[in-house]
């Protein structure tokens, strides 16, 4: 039997409501019990105010959607510093502070042992793979020599597409919802998804772009913001195959590069770019689908919305 404060394994439960009458009644929330791994944040990019901000956005999201969840924001290029802590020093503390935890219980006697399983699930901050990055994020977690699980990247995922969608329309690149009758005069006819990784990002962002297609209805090509060439050869090749007014949509959250990489990138194609998806809703919910499902726990289910 389950309880409120979880079972042995550690697992999500869900607590006990009361019943409401009627068909429709409303799904019992999970909650996550105590002593269940923490979820650490993998952010790259340089530290700052705004990436904080932005992580600590994307922690909220998380944690609406599964309160009680222990999450917690590691830089990848951070230190020991209290504001920027690095990634294996939060995943050293999250251990430490889970065995004092235990050992608390079992001085004031009460007959408990630590769950089996890691001590944290690392989730990288990242749209798509950039195997320099995941490599770092890797070697930090052995550093931390803890029992800690890494999961994939965010995405390809059809929340991402949203995403992208509502950025472009927030820039007045794209009409909110294709079943409005009324035009964006400045909407684009064709779309850059700029990526960073090399080839195997711009191969995973390709994905999305095509799901971004189906909701504009205009021709997305990917390309890699790190490789010479790339955004101006897709401009050209959207060009050549009809569209004239283009625009650029990265398909990243936003610490991975600096901000002047997007500006030129957009300079270089010869048009405008909305912005990086950021702290968007979808961010945080596919970082705790990415924590729940390496617990081996069944997400509730994710899914995009249309835009309005």
């Amino acid at each position: 039997m389950s309880s409120p404060t979880g079972p042995a394994s550690g697992l999500p439960v869900r607590m006990p409501r009361p019943r409401q009458p009627g068909r429709h009644r409303r799904p019992e929330p999970l909650v996550a019990p105590e002593g269940a791994p923490a979820l650490v944040l993998a952010v790259p990019g340089t530290p700052s105010s705004a990436t904080r901000g932005l992580a600590d956005e994307v922690i909220s999201i998380a944690r609406s959607e599964l309160p009680g969840l222990d999450a917690r924001i590691g830089h990848l290029d951070g230190d020991d510093d209290a504001e920027f802590p690095s990634l294996t020093t939060v995943l050293v503390r999250a251990a430490e502070e889970r065995a004092a935890r235990f050992e608390q219980a079992r001085a004031a006697g009460l007959d408990v042992k630590e769950p089996e399983g890691p001590v944290a699930v690392v989730v990288p901050l990242l749209a798509g793979p950039d195997n320099a990055l995941l490599r770092r994020i890797r070697q930090a977690v052995m550093d931390s020599k803890i029992a800690a699980e890494l999961t994939d990247v965010l995405g390809p995922h059809p929340l991402l597409a949203e995403a992208l969608h509502v950025r472009l329309s927030e820039a007045g690149l794209a009409r909110a919802d294709r079943a409005r009758l009324f035009t964006v005069a400045t909407a684009a006819d064709g779309i850059i998804l700029a990526s960073v990784g090399g080839d195997e990002a711009v191969q995973a962002a390709g994905i999305t772009g095509m799901l971004l297609a189906a909701r504009l209805a205009v021709p997305v090509i990917a390309a890699a913001l790190d490789e010479e060439g790339s955004i101006a050869s897709v401009a050209e090749q959207l060009r050549s195959s009809g569209s004239q007014q283009l625009a650029l949509a990265p398909y990243l959250i936003g610490p991975e590069i600096e901000a002047s990489v997007l500006e030129e990138a957009a300079k270089e194609a010869g048009c405008s770019t909305a912005e990086p998806l950021g702290p968007y809703p979808a961010i945080g919910k596919l970082a705790l689908a990415k924590y729940t499902t390496a617990l081996g726990i069944s997400p509730q289910q994710v899914q995009g919305a249309p835009v309005r």
